[in-house]
């Protein structure tokens, strides 16, 4: 089968608009959180969220077309042109059939779908508007990054809560490994900051409530966390069969060796006793990559900032690494960037491209009273520069949906 390598990324998210300001944010501990400012949050019991700031979509769209999109599509498409300047990777009619797009989301056009609720209630069917459907059904992304580039080849999204992202990649990799496709964009992406996105979450009692001090809100692994921060962005991958990325002279960021895809068959929210469905992912991931568990050197968390996911979790590290776990490198940058949903597997993916790239992981802040039963080395507060060759990216979603991914150096 072909290998896969990652010649080009792009990144929207809380912390920075672009890979490079993202990745400077985050070595410096930087938190994305904020008050929210998308909508009034007034009698909201959670007024914080990890908001992209100073967006606009008109440097990637034209103004009449970005009118005719929801912002989760917004974000997709300047995530993917950003990956595909760095990656050189031009579509052409010669080559638009070989090169597709998987994006994965777990919402969809949730924003273009409230305000046309809003609409249909206080003026009628008669004012809806007639993109409501192609503004807000979950795989327009994929679509839309397709039309757009002119790209022919295998495109659909991935729909599974807070692992659609990392789906995505996985299904691209596997699409590339069987030849249906020469290149791929591959990630996620969501828009979920809007009234009904926050209470619902709120309704579960999974946000934090921490108002008075955003920025320290998201504490993963920590005993006093309350919850996770919902968060917005993007993170695009390109991918290609290695033989294609050669023969163009592409730049090759690091190569995609395994990918698990696990369902916990046990609860819609809470996870498998023992994070067993997790460490079923991981375990199979490692597995199609050829790799045994003491030669990972980071694993990029899932790491909620939840009570349950995050024991769950350590217990799925603990029993997949054995003696290895306690030397692992285990950070959660949701402490940073706040949970993305579907668009958080795709951006931490890259951020583990990024930490072999630059032989540094980034941290977990705010770890300052460390859950008892959460006691791997979470890499607190300040990012570590250390070896980083092989590394791991968990994403574990609503419904009991598990997708892990492993990338490591390219090697020739």
């Amino acid at each position: 089968m072909a290998r896969v390598v990652v010649t080009g990324m792009g990144a929207v998210t809380p912390v920075g608009l672009d890979v490079s300001s993202t990745w400077e944010a985050l070595l410096a501990g930087r938190s994305g959180a904020g008050y929210i400012t998308r909508f009034d949050p007034t009698g909201f019991e959670t007024r914080i969220a990890c908001e992209v700031k100073d967006f606009d979509p008109t440097a990637y769209i034209d103004r009449k077309e970005a009118r005719r999109m929801d912002r989760y599509s917004h974000l997709a498409i300047a995530a993917t042109a950003q990956a595909l300047a760095q990656s050189g990777l031009a579509i052409t009619p010669a080559n638009a059939d070989q090169v597709g797009a998987i994006v994965g989301s777990g919402i969809g056009g949730i924003e273009t779908l409230s305000q046309q609720f809003k609409v249909l209630f206080e003026r009628g069917p008669s004012r809806l508007s007639p993109f409501l459907c192609t503004m807000m059904i979950a795989n327009i992304a994929a679509g839309q990054i397709a039309i757009l580039w002119g790209m022919r080849g295998p495109n659909f999204g991935t729909v599974s809560a807070c692992a659609s992202g990392a789906h995505a990649i996985g299904e691209a990799f596997e699409a590339i490994r069987r030849g249906q496709a020469r290149a791929m964009i591959a990630g996620g992406t969501e828009a979920p900051i809007v009234p009904i996105g926050v209470g619902t979450f709120n309704s579960m009692r999974a946000l934090s409530v921490r108002n008075d001090d955003p920025t320290s809100a998201s504490r993963p692994f920590d005993a006093e966390r309350d919850g996770f921060v919902l968060g917005e962005g993007a993170g695009i991958l390109v991918l290609e069969d290695l033989d294609h990325a050669r023969a163009r002279g592409a730049p090759i960021l690091a190569e995609v060796v395994g990918y698990g895809a696990t369902a916990d068959a046990c609860h819609v929210t809470a996870p498998a006793e023992g994070g067993a469905g997790a460490a079923l992912a991981m375990r199979l991931a490692l597995d199609e990559a050829g790799l045994q568990p003491p030669e990972v050197d980071y694993i990029n968390a899932h790491g909620t900032s939840t009570p349950l996911n995050d024991r769950a979790e350590t217990a799925a590290i603990k029993a997949v690494f054995g003696d290895h776990a306690p030397r692992l490198a285990v950070s959660s940058t949701k402490s940073m960037t706040g949970h993305l949903v579907g668009a958080a597997g795709a951006v931490e993916a890259l951020f583990c491209v990024l930490a072999i790239q630059h032989n540094v992981v980034p941290p977990t802040i705010n770890l300052t009273h460390p859950d008892p039963y959460c006691d791997l080395d979470y890499v607190p507060h300040q990012a570590r520069r250390m070896p980083v060759d092989v590394t791991l990216s968990n994403s574990l979603g609503f419904g009991g949906h598990n997708a892990t991914l492993v990338l490591r150096r390219y090697d020739e």
